[in-house]
C-alpha cells in the first residue's frame, strides 16, 4: 500500500511538473502602434516558438517553468523578458524600430532567416512598403506591381501593359486581393500605374506556388496587398509631389486611443499640363485613388476593421475614344480571440469593377460591370507548438454584367444590344494544419473543397450535337455551330454546379542551422474566366463564369527548392524548380469575335497549358550595399485539340508559346546608404522577347498585297532590356520643427531603349506593300518627387 501511495505521488507530481502554460498577445510597432505580421516570439534554449499572424497575435505553449522570451522582427530591436510560466498569461509587445538599419530593409522574410529555413512555406516572396519605396519607379510613382516583377518567376507583356504574369501563367489566373477584397483590374494609366498607393500599403505577399488552403478561385498565384491600420500613438500625415501625381495620407488615433484610422489620396494632374499644349488640350488623362481604414478595439479579445477602396481613370482622347473605368471594394472585419489558443476572423466584404468605353467614329456606348459579395470566417487553432491548425469558410455571390451596347446617334451602324447578365455562386471550405514531426521535417498539409454553382435568370442557347463550335473541313476553318433552340432557367436555378477538391503540400527537411529542402504540391480550380484575345489587360476584357459549354481551369503545381544563408545571414539563396498544368484553358479561333457577344462559346475552344522553370534569388541582405540578383530560366506552353468541335485545333493541334512565355529573365536590384543624406537605387532587367505571330509570307489578291500568317505565337519580339537609376537625399533633420522631407531623383530607362511593345503590319499606301511598323511606349523618362512628412 506504501509503495502505491508512493507511486501515485511521484505520478501526481510528474503531472504537476509536465503542465503546460499558454503566452498569448500582440505584437506592435511602438512608434504608431502597427500590428506586425511575422514576427517571432520564441522561448530561448527551447522549440517552443511562434509567428504572429494578420493581426500581430500569437499563442505558444511550454511547460511550467523560467524562460527567457525573445521577441524579434526585422528592421526592429529585439525583446527580451524573463517570465515564470506557472499560469497563462497574456504578454503585448511593442518593438522600437531600428533607425540605423533602415536603408537596409530589403525583400526578405520579415521573420528571421532560421524561421524561414524551418517553416514549409515556399514559392513567397515578401515585401514592405520601405522596400517599395527605395525602388526606382516610373516617373517617380513607387508600384507594387512593378517592384514584385523583380522577382523570379514574375513578368508582364511589356511597357505600358497591365497586370502580371506568375509562373507561365495568364493576368487572370492571379488573384489579386487588398485588404481580402478582389481587385479584378490592378492598373491606372493602363499599366503605367497599379490601383495600390504606397503610402497606405502595410505589406505584400506573392504566393507563387504552395498556396494556402484558406485561399482559392485562381490557379496560378495568390498577391495579397494589406492595407495599414494608421497610427494609433499621434497624428500623422506625409505625402508626396511629383511630376505626374501627388498623395496625401492622415492617420490619426480615434475613440480615445481605442482605435485609429486611415485615409490616403493620390490624384493625377496630367490633363492639368496637357490643357497648355495646344495640339491636345482637349484630351484628359487623369486617375485618382481613394483608401479608407478605421478600427476599434470593443475589448481586448474583440475588435473590428472597416476599410475601403475607391479609384478610376478617365480617358477622353480628342473626342474620339471616351472611356472611364474603376475598382470600387470595402470590407468590414470582426477579430474574435477565443481563448489562448483559438483566434477568428468574420468578414464581409463587396467588390465591383466597371467600366464605360464610347467609340465616337462608330457612335457606340457600351457600360458593364462585375461585382460580387463575400462572407468569410477563418480560424487559427494554436493546438501546441507542434500543431496550429487553420480552417475556415467563404462564399462569393458573383453577379457579371457584360453590359449594355448602345448606339449613340441615329447614323451609328451599332445596333442596341443588352446583353445576359450571369450569375455564380463558389464556395469553400477548408482546413490545413501546421506540423512539427521532427526537430527537423515539418510539413503543411491541408484540403480545400469548392463548390461552383452557376445561377440561372437567363437563357442558354441549346446546339445540333451540343457543338457550339464546328469545323468546316470544306474552307478549313472553325464556324458557329447550328443553334436549335433555348432553355430558359429561372433566377434562383441551377445551371450547372461544378465541385473540386483542392488538395495542398508542403514538406520541408532542415539540413542543418543554415539550410533546408523544401517540396510542395498544390492542386487549384478557377471558376471564372477572362475574355481576352489580347496579350494583357483592358477595360473592354470580359469575365465569364464556367457553365453549360465552359469548364473550370484545374491546375496541379510541383515544387522543389533548397534554401541557405551565408555568413551569418548577411547572403542568402533561394533555388526553386516548378512544374504546372493546366486544364480547360480556353483558347480562341482565329477570327474571334468577343466584343459584344451573347455567345461566347462559339468563339472558343478548350485547351490545355503547362509551364515549367527553374528560379534562382541571391540576396545580400546586411551592410550599406544591399540587394538581390533574380534568374528565372523558363518555359510556358499551350496546346488546344478540335474536341468536340472536331478538325485540328489551334495550331494543328501542336504545342505552342504562350503570349507571356519568357526564356530568360534576369533582374538585379541594388540600394545603396552612402549615409544619412544620401541614398542610391538600381534595377536592371533583361527578357527574352514576348512570342508573337508574324505573317511569313505574301500574295497579291485584286491588287491588293495580303500578308499569310505562321503558326501562332512562332516568332518573338527583340529581347527587352533597361537600366533604371534612382537617388534620394535626406536634408539634416530639424528637431525643432516636426515637417521632415526628402527629393527623390530618377530615371527611367537610363539608355533610352526603344523596347518594342508590338510589331504591327500594314500596307503602304504609297507602295501597297507590307510593311513592319514597331512601336515603343517608353524611352528615357526623368522624375523627381517631394516626399514630406508632419
Amino acid at each position: 500500500m506504501k509503495h502505491t501511495l508512493l507511486g501515485l505521488g511521484l505520478l501526481f507530481s510528474s503531472l504537476i511538473c509536465a503542465q503546460n502554460y499558454t503566452i498569448r498577445g500582440k505584437v506592435k510597432d511602438a512608434k504608431n502602434g502597427e500590428t506586425l505580421m511575422g514576427a517571432t516570439v520564441f522561448l530561448k534554449g527551447t522549440s517552443s516558438g511562434a509567428v504572429t499572424n494578420n493581426y500581430g497575435f500569437y499563442s505558444l505553449t511550454a511547460s511550467q517553468g523560467n524562460y527567457t522570451l525573445i521577441v524579434s522582427y526585422m528592421g526592429y530591436q529585439d525583446i527580451t523578458k524573463e517570465v515564470n510560466l506557472s499560469e497563462n498569461l497574456e504578454l503585448n509587445f511593442e518593438l522600437q524600430e531600428l533607425s540605423q538599419t533602415l536603408g537596409e530593409v530589403v525583400i526578405t522574410a520579415e521573420e528571421p532567416e532560421q524561421i524561414s529555413i524551418k517553416k514549409p512555406q515556399m514559392s513567397v516572396s515578401k515585401l514592405n512598403a520601405s522596400t517599395i519605396k527605395q525602388m526606382p519607379a516610373v516617373l517617380g510613382e513607387v508600384d507594387v506591381i512593378k517592384s514584385i516583377q523583380m522577382l523570379p518567376g514574375v513578368t508582364n507583356n511589356g511597357e505600358g501593359a497591365p497586370g502580371f504574369n506568375v509562373r507561365g501563367g495568364a493576368v487572370d489566373q492571379n488573384l489579386v486581393l487588398l485588404d481580402e477584397a478582389i481587385i479584378y483590374n490592378t492598373s491606372h494609366f493602363f499599366g503605367f500605374f497599379s490601383v495600390f498607393n504606397n503610402d497606405a500599403v502595410k505589406d505584400v505577399k506573392l504566393y507563387k506556388g504552395d498556396i494556402p488552403a484558406n485561399f482559392g478561385g485562381r490557379v496560378s498565384s495568390v498577391l495579397d496587398v494589406h492595407q495599414k491600420d494608421g497610427n494609433s500613438k499621434e497624428f500623422e500625415l506625409n505625402g508626396g509631389i511629383g511630376l505626374i501625381s501627388s498623395r496625401l495620407t492622415a492617420e490619426a488615433p480615434l475613440f480615445k486611443d481605442k482605435g485609429s484610422f486611415l485615409i490616403a489620396g493620390r490624384s493625377s494632374y496630367a490633363h492639368l499640363l496637357m490643357k497648355s499644349i495646344e495640339e491636345v488640350k482637349d484630351d484628359k488623362i487623369s486617375f485618382y485613388d481613394l483608401n479608407l481604414k478605421t478600427n476599434y478595439n470593443i475589448n481586448k479579445n474583440n475588435k473590428i476593421y472597416l476599410s475601403g477602396y475607391f479609384g478610376r481613370d478617365v480617358f477622353n482622347i480628342n473626342n474620339f475614344l471616351k472611356n472611364n473605368y474603376g475598382n470600387v471594394s470595402g470590407n468590414l472585419r470582426w477579430n474574435h480571440i477565443f481563448n489562448d489558443k483559438l483566434f477568428s476572423n468574420l468578414s464581409l466584404i463587396y467588390s465591383k469593377y466597371d467600366y464605360q468605353i464610347i467609340i465616337d467614329f462608330v457612335k457606340l456606348d457600351w457600360d458593364a460591370d462585375i461585382t460580387n459579395y463575400n462572407l468569410k470566417y477563418d480560424f487559427k487553432y494554436y493546438l501546441n507548438n507542434n500543431l496550429k491548425l487553420d480552417f475556415g469558410f467563404s462564399s462569393i455571390l458573383y453577379n457579371l454584367n457584360p453590359g449594355e451596347v448602345k448606339p449613340t446617334s441615329d447614323s451609328s451602324p451599332i445596333n442596341f444590344l443588352k446583353l445576359d447578365e450571369k450569375r455564380a455562386l463558389e464556395s469553400g471550405i477548408y482546413v490545413s494544419a501546421e506540423h512539427k514531426i521532427t526537430d527537423k521535417f515539418t510539413a503543411q498539409y491541408g484540403l480545400r473543397l469548392s463548390r461552383f454553382n452557376r445561377l440561372g435568370g437567363v437563357n442558354i442557347t441549346n446546339y445540333q450535337d451540343n457543338k457550339p463550335v464546328v469545323y468546316n473541313s470544306a474552307f478549313g476553318i472553325y464556324e458557329t455551330g447550328t443553334a436549335i433552340g433555348e432553355t430558359a432557367f429561372k433566377k434562383n436555378e441551377s445551371i450547372k454546379t461544378f465541385n473540386n477538391l483542392e488538395p495542398r503540400l508542403g514538406l520541408s527537411y532542415q539540413l542543418n542551422e543554415s539550410s533546408s529542402l523544401k517540396a510542395s504540391y498544390t492542386r487549384s480550380a478557377q471558376y471564372l474566366h477572362l475574355l481576352s484575345n489580347t496579350t494583357s489587360v483592358t477595360p473592354l476584357d470580359v469575365w465569364t463564369p464556367s457553365g453549360a459549354f465552359i469548364e473550370p481551369q484545374l491546375s496541379n503545381q510541383y515544387a522543389i527548392g533548397y534554401y541557405r544563408n551565408f555568413k551569418n545571414k548577411k547572403y542568402s539563396l533561394e533555388l526553386e524548380a516548378y512544374y504546372k498544368n493546366v486544364d480547360n484553358r480556353i483558347d480562341y479561333i482565329d477570327g474571334s469575335d468577343l466584343i459584344g457577344n451573347n455567345n461566347i462559346e462559339t468563339e472558343i475552344l478548350n485547351g490545355e497549358s503547362r509551364a515549367y522553370g527553374l528560379e534562382f534569388l541571391l540576396r545580400k541582405n546586411k551592410g550599406k550595399l544591399t540587394g538581390w540578383l533574380a534568374y528565372t530560366l523558363s518555359k510556358s506552353e499551350q496546346r488546344t485539340l478540335g474536341g468536340n468541335a472536331g478538325g485540328p485545333g489551334i495550331n494543328n493541334g501542336d504545342w505552342y508559346n504562350t503570349s507571356y512565355d519568357r526564356t530568360h529573365d534576369v533582374s538585379l536590384t541594388g540600394i545603396y546608404k552612402l549615409n544619412n543624406k544620401w541614398s542610391f537605387s538600381a534595377n536592371a532587367v533583361f527578357q527574352t522577347g514576348r512570342p508573337v505571330t508574324y505573317p511569313d509570307s505574301q500574295y497579291e489578291y485584286e491588287g491588293l498585297s495580303i500578308a499569310n500568317f505562321s503558326d501562332r505565337n512562332a516568332s518573338r519580339l527583340p529581347a527587352y532590356h533597361r537600366l533604371d537609376l534612382s537617388a534620394t537625399y535626406k536634408p539634416k533633420k530639424n528637431l525643432n520643427r516636426k515637417l521632415q522631407g526628402e527629393w527623390v531623383f530618377g530615371i527611367y530607362n537610363v539608355y533610352n531603349r526603344r523596347n518594342a511593345a508590338s510589331i504591327s503590319f500594314l500596307q503602304n499606301q504609297d507602295t501597297g506593300l507590307n510593311e513592319a511598323t514597331r512601336l515603343s511606349v517608353f524611352g528615357a523618362i526623368p522624375s523627381i518627387t517631394y516626399n514630406f512628412k508632419f
